[in-house]
């Protein structure tokens, strides 16, 4: 071989690994926009990151995501979202509420958009139907306002002493409290209850209205939903012990952290659907071809004492959560009612763990 040749040879075997890495396609981005933070959503980030493997995606492996959290500031998501379209993500996921959904929607009308509302995404201008989206977006509509009336009757039925009740709503989430109080006030009357209205979208407001419930002597509290909220359930939870209010909740997440009672949509599910429309977008699903899904899975979450005298649930340990439609034996029915009843004493058996505290006391 000629010395020219052996160069030639030795030049393009050097150059080949690059060349190779060169041809690989780059690995698409997923835009990940939440209003809250990443603390108290670990099981559902967990969700997602399934929902996009079930859909031939890992994270690291063969698709990036690139997070942005809105810190509980709602007024944060329009800036937020205008940096994941400034960086040419391939598709946008907002999980959690219309603020999040719609601030993607104004910054973009070209990357696709997979949101999870609980109002009418017709009607927040977010798709042309449920059955065909149109435009770049499409994702779950799951019920909240839909099932307050079932909320309120079911929580009369836990708490049927309860003749006041204190309903607290964020301001910030304009469209889901407005949505909330109409349909409070039309279940509360229906079953004579009197309500009283309270607003919070601090920490500290929180803590105000539970002070201004025990002030009025309120029987219960019924909670909106809210994704500030549910970011703070642990704080509820102490709350709602503290001053021996029972309450009633979105989702699961709070008798979780220690909360009374709870009914709707399993949201940490939603979470997981979500990563499986955005990795079928990523293979090449069109936003406009892909319906708006409709949650079905509904989950009446219990916090209360066993049949045989057992102390509550310690915060942050998994209630046992029925299903819509699951029939509960008339002992346990009475246990639901014995709990309701005794759990304003539940404070005295409560444990809180040192990490629950220091993550409560984070603002």
């Amino acid at each position: 071989m000629k010395r020219r040749e052996l160069i030639t040879l030795l030049g393009a075997a050097a150059a080949w690994p690059l060349v190779a890495r060169a041809q690989q396609p780059a690995m698409p981005v997923i835009g990940f926009l939440h209003p809250s933070s990443p603390e108290p959503n670990a099981d559902r980030l967990r969700a997602f990151s399934q929902g996009l493997k079930e859909a031939g995606f890992v994270e690291g492996l063969n698709v990036a995501v690139e997070y942005r959290w809105a810190q509980d500031h709602n007024d944060r998501l329009p800036a937020l979202a205008a940096d994941l379209v400034h960086r040419n993500v391939a598709v946008i996921v907002s999980p959690v509420g219309a603020p999040a959904a719609l601030a993607a929607k104004a910054a973009t009308d070209a990357i696709p958009i997979v949101f999870a509302v609980n109002q009418d995404p017709v009607a927040l201008g977010l798709v042309a139907s449920l059955a065909r989206p149109g435009g770049n977006a499409t994702g779950i509509n799951y019920f909240t306002g839909e099932l307050v009336a079932k909320r309120l009757e079911l929580f009369r039925q836990l708490v049927p002493t309860a003749v006041r009740v204190g309903v607290l709503v964020n301001p910030d989430n304009a469209g889901n409290t407005q949505t909330t109080l109409r349909d409070v006030e039309t279940a509360a009357h229906a079953i004579g209850l009197q309500t009283q209205v309270l607003n919070a979208s601090s920490v500290g407001e929180i803590d105000e209205a539970f002070a201004s419930l025990a002030r009025a002597r309120a029987d219960a509290l019924f909670v909106g939903g809210d994704a500030f909220f549910n970011s703070r359930r642990l704080q509820f939870a102490l709350l709602a012990a503290r001053h021996g209010l029972p309450a009633s909740y979105t989702n699961r997440d709070y008798p979780i952290a220690g909360g009374l009672t709870s009914y709707g949509s399993n949201v940490t599910d939603n979470f997981r659907q979500i990563g499986v429309y955005a990795g079928r977008i990523l293979k090449g699903a069109k936003p406009a071809d892909l319906p708006v899904m409709q949650s079905s899975k509904l989950e009446l979450g219990n916090q209360c004492p066993g049949s045989k005298g057992d102390r509550p649930h310690r915060i942050g340990q998994a209630p046992r959560c029925r299903r819509r439609g699951d029939r509960v034996r008339r002992r346990e029915f009475i246990t639901l009612l014995g709990g309701a009843a005794a759990w304003p004493l539940a404070p005295h058996g409560v444990s809180v763990k040192e990490e629950d505290v220091r993550w409560l006391t984070k603002c």
